[in-house]
């Protein structure tokens, strides 16, 4: 089996453990009698932004090809495809990831138009790994020009892209608990929960995709150690798609709209939101 496959695979595979977790989630949130209209109605919200990321796939999909095809040309030289060229291939996506992670929360447009979308839930669960907006693809792309200039395969950095997404589905849960021997320096459901917490010392933590080596590195981990409550620090309290979708892009709008000058607008879109 050829490398870009067995990534494919394994992709496919991580992806895939909604299937077990989301059941088991929802037959503990009915024996918990949490399982209720209102929870249901919430985990739909959070499917919905998956609707649009499917149907603009073709075009993000064109977009990226684009980008990074015209990186690998300009690329000094070719590095070869093989098991030990992937591991570096997903050990430079996972660091080239926590700086695009970092910056969709550091960065005001990106965060408002693409990434609040994922944290406006105020529920963890399977569901939330779907609240994705399809902005992302096509302001993440950018980050990973780095390794393709460095001379790995776009379809390589593409498959280690794949699987270090697919690898964050399971993450979405408060089913599992900790996991003292991998919480250190792994991204685990406990690190995860961190992430999405709004508590002080839970905002912009945990960066990390697969490894919490980068976190450890520059100075942004932090352990789960105390309850968690999720959501935005200004509560969307709203469930309609488009809201889920827009409603950061249109507090941006306003803001821009009353900032007395240009200057100001600049500052407001580069800086933290």
């Amino acid at each position: 089996m050829d490398t870009l496959r067995l990534l494919d695979l394994v992709a496919i595979a991580a992806s895939a453990l909604i299937v077990v977790l989301l059941p088991v989630e929802c037959w503990r949130y009915r024996r918990q009698s949490r399982l209720d209209r209102e929870h249901v109605l919430e985990m739909l919200a959070s499917a919905s932004p998956f609707v649009p990321t499917v149907l603009m796939a073709p075009l993000v999909t064109a977009f990226i090809a684009a980008l990074w095809g015209g990186a690998a040309r300009l690329a000094p030289w070719s590095i070869p495809t093989t098991g030990w060229t992937a591991l570096l291939a997903l050990l430079a996506v996972d660091f080239l990831y926590y700086w695009d992670h970092r910056a969709a929360h550091r960065v005001r447009l990106i965060w408002a138009v693409a990434h609040s979308v994922h944290h406006s839930s105020p529920l963890y669960n399977q569901a939330v790994g779907l609240r994705v907006s399809f902005v992302d693809g096509f302001t993440s792309p950018w980050f990973y020009l780095p390794a393709i200039l460095v001379g790995f395969d776009p379809l390589l950095v593409a498959g280690a892209f794949g699987v270090i997404l697919a690898y964050q589905q399971w993450l979405h849960t408060e089913t599992v608990g900790k996991l003292p021997w991998l919480d250190g320096w792994l991204n685990t459901p406990s690190n995860h929960r961190v992430h999405h917490g709004v508590q002080a010392p839970y905002i912009d933590r945990n960066y990390g995709a697969v490894l919490m080596l980068w976190d450890r590195l520059f100075g942004t981990y932090a352990a789960e150690d105390e309850p968690v409550r999720y959501g935005l620090t200004e509560p969307l309290a709203s469930r309609h798609p488009l809201r889920v979708h827009a409603a950061e892009a249109v507090k941006l709008w306003h803001d821009l709209h009353r900032a007395p000058c240009w200057r100001d607008r600049v500052q407001m879109l580069v800086s933290p939101p």
